[in-house]
């Protein structure tokens, strides 16, 4: 098989050429490794190779789990993603020997789908930024130019998939880490409802709810599948979403539904601007969706965005203290900021500062969110909004300059608690302008996607988000297969780096 053939199937596609003895597993496990090979250079997709372990696993079907995707290629996340035996450093220098004794619960059941793991896609250290640029592995670039970034903090994800190396990856979503690069690469990019997902060993919970663990995908269908294979009730989670008792996949294929009521809005919920691509974006969707007949309304921001992202911060804030205490603890020193990004490091010293009260007021402003998503879903089927305010940075826009870096560090020991929250959102304001309609769906528990609706004049990919209530990742699903087969799709394999072979 030539890399030309290998990019036409999906993982779906894959499998079945497996299934039916087309093609052996080895076969594929070389085009892939072929064409990271081709492409890593520039684009800086992994952190961690598998090559020679799977390789060798590729060589004997029997002895490969008889899963749906038996014997198709993947790459999973450098975060929360532990394959056993393996490195896995969530971009920090300080993890970067830790290696995993086993199998987490989600990579689990990719390895019980039959998937063959290639290795790990390099993630902003500890998955903080909507940009992947750690300071460990470096920036990585977007295959449909790779003067700029593919987002984050699935970033090595996404371009692994938008270069061709594997059709679907794993991908996680904290803030919008699926959908962000989703718009930024031209993928398909689903965040499932709160605890639809598997979490452990060890934890109920990642971020307090708001981060879930999936795929980046090219096709909807391949992204269906994976619900399929991945929806699971764990009774050690803190979060339970019942089963969906249907085939997310079969249901895709379903005809769309014609009674939806869709509200729609293209104002940041923070107040900052957008730019006229990504209006444009939504409202050709609109356009589409009006002319086929659908009750769309134009509507204000359901919840005030400014403090959510203020609750969110605070979060953030004392699960990254959390995480370096921990780490204090199993390296037996005191940490300083030369062991870490500027961005983990304020994040530590503002949640040091966080009262528990306070931690637990911003937690219940996140179910107060979701109470009023919820109520807002009695009267609209989906929400609209862009998915990112902007095509995607160039690689080093959002970095901080060293002396910007060393002001934060300085400036919030001398301030009070109150005005060190206010640093950290002024420090993630400029990332926040880029990607301020994600995080919503984040602490509301709701499902989410971008869609690869829209190219802007420079050829950059630009994505359109739709959410829905808890639990209806069917009828998001079947909504983009709706919208897969319409003019609008943008078709990855299209973008310029699919034509280096």
């Amino acid at each position: 098989m030539n890399f030309k053939e290998y990019i036409s199937y999906d993982a779906i596609g894959l499998a079945n050429l497996i299934k039916n003895k087309e093609i052996h597993p080895k076969e594929l496990i070389n085009v892939a490794f072929h064409r990271l090979k081709q492409v890593n250079d520039e684009l800086n997709i992994i952190t961690h190779s598998r090559e020679e372990r799977v390789k060798k696993e590729s060589l004997n079907e029997r002895t490969i789990p008889n899963g749906m995707f038996q014997g198709v290629p993947i790459l999973m996340k450098n975060i929360s993603q532990a394959i056993e035996g393996e490195p896995m450093s969530s971009g920090s220098k300080l993890l970067k020997d830790a290696t995993y004794k086993h199998d987490n619960y989600f990579v689990k059941k990719f390895r019980e789908a039959g998937f063959l793991f290639m290795g790990h896609t390099n993630t902003p250290e500890f998955g903080l930024k909507n940009i992947t640029e750690p300071e460990l592995y470096g920036a990585t670039h977007n295959p449909w130019n790779t003067l700029y970034s593919p987002g984050g903090s699935s970033g090595g994800a996404a371009a692994a998939i938008a270069s061709g190396v594997v059709p679907l990856a794993g991908a996680s979503d904290g803030g919008g880490s699926i959908r962000i690069p989703a718009s930024f690469t031209g993928l398909f990019g689903l965040k499932p409802t709160r605890g639809r997902t598997p979490v452990g060993p060890g934890v109920g919970r990642q971020w307090q709810g708001a981060s879930i663990n999936f795929v980046l995908s090219r096709s909807v269908r391949d992204s269906a599948a994976m619900l399929d294979q991945l929806q699971v009730i764990e009774p050690h989670a803190a979060f339970q979403t019942p089963l969906y008792e249907g085939s997310y996949l079969n249901d895709i294929e379903k005809s769309q539904e014609k009674s939806l009521k869709i509200a729609y809005s293209t104002e940041s919920p923070v107040g900052t601007p957008v730019s006229e691509d990504a209006k444009k974006a939504v409202n050709n969707l609109i356009q589409l969706l009006r002319d086929e007949g659908y009750d769309i309304e134009e509507v204000n921001h359901p919840v005030d965005g400014k403090q959510l992202m203020k609750d969110y911060y605070i979060m953030n804030s004392g699960e990254m203290n959390a995480t370096i205490l921990s780490l204090e603890n199993m390296l037996n020193r005191k940490l300083t900021d030369d062991d870490m990004e500027v961005e983990s490091w304020l994040l530590h010293r503002a949640g040091k500062s966080v009262s528990a009260a306070a931690y637990s007021q911003s937690l219940s402003s996140w179910d107060i969110a979701a109470e009023k998503m919820a109520y807002f879903h009695q009267a609209y089927d989906f929400y609209i909004t862009p998915s990112t305010a902007y095509s995607a940075p160039k690689v080093g826009e959002l970095t901080m300059t060293k002396e910007k870096k060393e002001y934060y560090k300085e400036y919030i020991e001398k301030v009070s608690n109150v005005e060190k929250q206010d640093i950290i959102y002024d420090m993630f304001l400029p990332s926040l302008t880029y990607t301020p309609f994600t995080q919503l769906a984040n602490l509301t528990g709701q499902p989410a996607m971008s869609l690869p609706l829209y190219l802007t004049k420079q050829g950059l990919p630009l994505g359109v988000q739709v959410m829905a209530n808890k639990g209806e990742e069917h009828r998001l699903l079947r909504f983009a297969r709706y919208l897969e087969q319409s003019h609008l799709w943008v078709n990855v394999n299209e973008n310029p780096y699919f034509n280096i072979y």
